[in-house]
């Protein structure tokens, strides 16, 4: 029988995905399930969308030029320009989802056995495109006592190596929700630059951010201008998760130049999703105040009931719609398991990602757990309320410890 490769066998199961049969079996036996376990908003997507959708009329479905359709391209570059990024749209390429930009972002930026730093924890699929680059992640911890705040630059410094290439961040973080501040990137800018790396930028939760705070993009920091590679992706913000459109940015003009072979490779991004994706470029501002609005209004109710449930650790996020929280529990993939597979209240259960699964060092996460606040207030409410009661006669529990945690809005 033939083989499957080394990468095919070192890829790891997805912790947002992983227990799907086991929340699929539940609802078989009459449970329902909330999903806070994926990033799936149940916010409505822009009317400019469905319009565009349902008045869709061209007569051959054809492929896209290789980087996309020009005229979207350059409606993307007029929207980095209004965030203050300088890019034209030949500074644009269009990609099947946010995962295919960083996908071939880390293809033609890296070598075999080459290293990529990355704040830990972390979105777990980084790990399939680098493993499919045939490149190794390094992690570098961010604690949950700090509110998951960048980890010390020095603690960078002591992890690079000849074989360093990249430092990749997602910001604001999923799985976290923290959002790095300006002067937090400017010292992964000046290391960047002291060690002539790349640096990748996941910023598809741009439009996500509270309390005041102000998202800073690294192409809006000065001397990045041949380091610095954004991944962005129409998913989240604007509720477009099944159209599978994103786009990578950047200055450096030999990688966009490389890019471009691997584009031409796969022939196109979907022509029906670049259609929505460009309608979505219309969506006036009213749809982020509202569904901004209402993602405050989610956060503020799941942290505040979370941190009532004795021993659990809830930091407060100041961007995205994620929370890494801490359980009193010994084994989180089992807590999670069991949730599903021997736990219901009032017929209902929670459905978490596991967040060992978003660690690179073995071992951390085993506490912890990664949530979504994508439902509606009253479901969550339900949720919540689901969850304390599991944690009540969950056999693997631990006797609750008081905790310290920094919270972001009041950092």
């Amino acid at each position: 029988m033939p083989g499957i490769s080394s990468k095919g066998l070192e890829l790891p199961s997805s912790p947002i995905r992983k227990l799907v049969p086991f929340a699929e079996a539940a609802k078989k036996r009459g449970t329902k399930v909330f999903h806070l376990n994926i990033g799936q908003p149940d916010i409505h997507s822009p009317q400019e969308v469905l319009n565009a959708i349902r008045g869709f009329n061209m007569e051959v479905i054809e492929y896209s030029h290789s980087a996309g359709f020009e005229s979207y391209r350059r409606k993307l570059a007029g929207y980095y320009q209004n965030l203050g990024i300088e890019v034209d749209h030949e500074q644009v390429m269009v990609t099947t989802g946010g995962s295919e930009a960083l996908m071939f972002a880390m293809m033609c930026t890296l070598n075999e056995g080459d290293e990529v730093i990355i704040p830990e924890p972390f979105y777990a699929n980084y790990i399939s495109f680098a493993k499919a680059a045939g490149a190794n992640i390094v992690p570098v911890t961010a604690r949950i006592e700090d509110g998951f705040a960048l980890p010390p630059i020095s603690d960078f410094e002591k992890l690079i190596t000849p074989k360093t290439k990249a430092i990749l961040i997602c910001n604001p973080s999923n799985p976290t929700g923290y959002l790095y501040s300006k002067e937090e990137l400017e010292r992964l800018r000046d290391i960047v630059l002291k060690h002539d790396l790349w640096l990748f930028s996941d910023e598809v939760y741009r439009e996500f951010v509270y309390d005041g705070h102000v998202h800073t993009s690294v192409m809006n920091l000065e001397g990045l201008d041949q380091h610095a590679v954004v991944v962005d992706s129409v998913s989240k913000r604007y509720s477009l998760c099944g159209v599978r459109i994103g786009c990578v940015v950047s200055k450096n003009r030999e990688l966009m130049q490389t890019l471009l072979k691997l584009g031409q490779a796969r022939l196109s991004p979907p022509t029906l999703g670049q259609i929505a994706g460009e309608a979505a470029m219309d969506t006036p501002a009213s749809y982020f105040e509202e569904v901004n609005r209402e993602y405050v209004k989610r956060r503020n109710f799941v942290t505040e009931a979370l941190s009532k449930i004795p021993g659990v650790v809830c930091p407060v996020p100041g961007g995205a719609f994620y929370a890494t929280i801490k359980l009193p529990v010994q084994d989180s993939d089992d807590f999670c398991q069991w949730l599903l597979s021997d736990f219901s209240y009032e017929g209902s259960t929670v459905m978490l990602a596991p967040a060992s699964g978003f660690y690179a060092t073995p071992g951390l996460g085993k506490q912890e757990a990664r949530i979504a606040y994508v439902l509606k207030i009253e479901d969550l409410q339900q949720a919540v309320k689901c969850l304390e009661e599991a944690l009540k006669v969950y056999p693997g529990r631990l006797v609750a410890e008081e905790s310290t945690v920094t919270n972001q809005h009041s950092a």
